[in-house]
């Protein structure tokens, strides 16, 4: 079986309030509340493609620290899917998406919004190592 191969983004941002979360509505179900990602380009390094996922899903550009977790793999409409997130510190934000709504959540109200236990999982994974980042 042919597997896909994806790459997507934690991105955070901090200011007064705390660390916030980007989170963008799903395509598919614009319900559920997702960690931007998509298919790795030919050519294209999985760290690259999280970045520029989350620069073309929510308009934010970003600095990709490092990968966050093992790959998150699933299955799809008979599709195998491989997924790796990296960790990203936002740099600057526009209000381009692909039409998509998106939304900063603080910590731990994304990890009530998300919509699958994996990517509860990787939220938490991405606290500590935030929070070990933090002066």
């Amino acid at each position: 079986m042919t597997v896909v191969e994806q790459a997507g983004g934690i991105v955070f941002r901090q200011d007064r309030a705390g660390i916030s979360i980007l989170l963008v509505r799903a395509k598919r179900d614009p319900s559920a509340w997702i960690l931007p990602k998509g298919h790795i380009e030919r050519g294209e390094t999985a760290r690259a493609t999280a970045v520029r996922e989350t620069r073309e899903e929510a308009g934010v550009q970003g600095e990709a620290i490092g990968e966050i977790g093992d790959p998150q793999e699933f299955e799809w409409l008979g599709r195998w899917y491989r997924v790796q997130y990296f960790l990203i510190r936002m740099t600057s934000e526009s209000d381009e998406t692909d039409g998509r709504e998106k939304a900063w959540f603080p910590f731990d109200e994304a990890l009530d919004r998300v919509s699958f236990t994996s990517a509860r999982d990787l939220l938490r994974q991405a606290r500590k190592t935030i929070e070990a980042l933090e002066p």
